[in-house]
């Protein structure tokens, strides 16, 4: 399985179909108080972006669904600052990527354009958002029991599945392994702060491009 490939498959019509509650993007707001127990408790920087993914439709609509979207951001980045940009990648999916240094603009940012896709009726396209982090020397301590004092800097992400309505953690090592024991860790830390998806197999890895890099990077 390639980049990407499976995206729709696992954060698309399958995890619709098999979706235990409808997906509202008023559950990204559950990542304010998230970014500061990630911060404070767990020892993870916020990278200050995240970053919204779709799939397109061909047809005049959607395109001035988009064209509102960047309309609102644009707005939005005069009163708040956060830059934005949307991208593609080499499968076909797009991307809305946000920078802000302050969190809850960020996350605001963020809702105002899933919230436009739902309103043109396009909720359905929506497939995932995406928060960066970068765990540290005491996220590592923190992972070990105390101990040890290696250095890390792996990045560590949330992901909320449009179509599950549930946020699942994502801490990709090089060689394109998994942290698991990182991810079982923030699973368990930040249950009741965030809607968590319980089924594993909705956990989908999000690596990067052949180029090696994500949209966002």
């Amino acid at each position: 399985m390639g980049l990407l490939d499976g995206l729709r498959s696992v954060l698309g019509l399958r995890a619709e179909a098999d979706a235990r509650r409808d997906a509202d993007p008023d559950d990204l707001f559950g990542m304010s108080t998230a970014y500061i127990t990630m911060e404070t408790e767990l020892g993870y920087d916020s990278l200050d972006v995240g970053a919204l993914c779709f799939s397109g439709v061909d047809s005049s609509s959607f395109r001035d669904a988009v064209d509102e979207v960047e309309s609102i951001l644009e707005a939005g980045r005069e009163e708040t600052g956060t830059e934005f940009s949307v991208t593609s990648d080499d499968h076909g999916y797009h991307w809305v990527v946000l920078e802000d240094d302050d969190p809850e603009d960020l996350i605001t940012s963020m809702h105002f354009a899933a919230d436009t896709f739902i309103e043109h009726d396009y909720g359905s396209r929506l497939l995932a958002a995406v928060f960066a982090y970068e765990g540290d020397d005491a996220a590592k301590r923190h992972r070990d029991g105390g101990g040890g004092a290696a250095e890390v800097t792996e990045p560590a992400y949330w992901i909320y599945s449009f179509r599950r309505g549930r946020f699942y953690p994502f801490v990709p090592r090089p060689g394109r392994e998994r942290d698991s024991s990182a991810e079982f860790k923030l699973e368990a830390s930040l249950d009741g702060e965030l809607e968590i998806e319980r089924e594993k197999d909705y956990w989908y890895p999000l690596w990067p491009s052949e180029g090696g890099t994500h949209p966002w990077e």
